[in-house]
């Protein structure tokens, strides 16, 4: 190879990969703060009260920031890695997802918090989901079916509130029970149950509790009818293997 050969292979070498060769680097880091973060979790959504931002903000704040924000991104890239094993390996080994073997993440998802967020054995996660669980985690069960464009949210706004802060009235785990199917584009709101196979229409707004069986629908989400309690399917894991 030629000089010039060289120099271009290298550029779009750095292109292509240099954000991951990055990412690894900062791994061990990642995965220190994460299991710091799991301990002290539980304490900060009991008692923290969050007060307005200072003006004065030092080195270790921008710092800080930039850290969040690099993270923010890589975590964001990860979900179009065209391939599972890889995107898997990442979530639970680096990230700190708790995925079960069997379970599948599709592509783009938007996993934040990952070290709070819990997926059981067969479950399935559809395109470009977000799955926002830094405001007390997302438990998802086991065979459950989210559709595409599913937004999970832990966290929200109080719009009453001088600051427009987070309180600890706006925030609260997502927990999904076994076999519920999530329709597509549907939103789920911060501290929601959704029973054993319950059904949520598409483009619904879920901001309370779900019953067992039920099917909700609507923004708000309001049940509109029941499904059968006799279900007995088991999602293996299958899908393609580079998407």
């Amino acid at each position: 190879m030629n000089t010039l050969s060289i120099i271009l292979f290298t550029i779009i070498f750095i292109i292509l990969f240099g954000k991951w060769i990055v990412f690894i680097m900062i791994s061990p880091l990642t995965i220190y703060k994460n299991k710091l973060n799991s301990k002290r979790v539980n304490q900060q959504i009991d008692n923290q009260k969050e007060t307005p931002t200072s003006t004065h903000r030092g080195i270790k704040y921008y710092l800080r920031q930039i850290y969040i924000g690099y993270m923010r991104y890589i975590t964001f890239q990860i979900g179009y890695i065209p391939s599972h094993h890889i995107r898997n390996f990442i979530y639970r080994h680096i990230l700190g997802v708790k995925l079960a073997p069997t379970a599948t993440i599709y592509f783009g998802a938007e996993i934040r918090g990952a070290n709070q967020l819990q997926i059981g054995k067969g479950s399935i996660i559809g395109d470009k989901a977000v799955l926002d669980a830094r405001r007390g985690g997302i438990h998802i069960g086991e065979n459950v079916q989210l559709g595409s464009f599913v937004k999970l949210w832990t966290g929200s706004h109080d719009h009453d509130d001088p600051y427009f802060r987070s309180m600890p009235g706006k925030r609260g785990p997502i927990t999904i029970g076994n076999r519920a199917w999530i329709g597509p584009s549907v939103t789920i709101l911060h501290s929601v149950n959704i029973g054993e196979g319950a059904v949520v229409a598409a483009g619904s707004v879920v901001t309370k509790d779900v019953e067992p069986y039920s099917i909700v629908g609507g923004i708000p989400a309001k049940k509109i009818g029941e499904r059968s309690h006799d279900l007995r399917y088991i999602f293996d894991g299958s899908h393609c293997k580079f998407y």
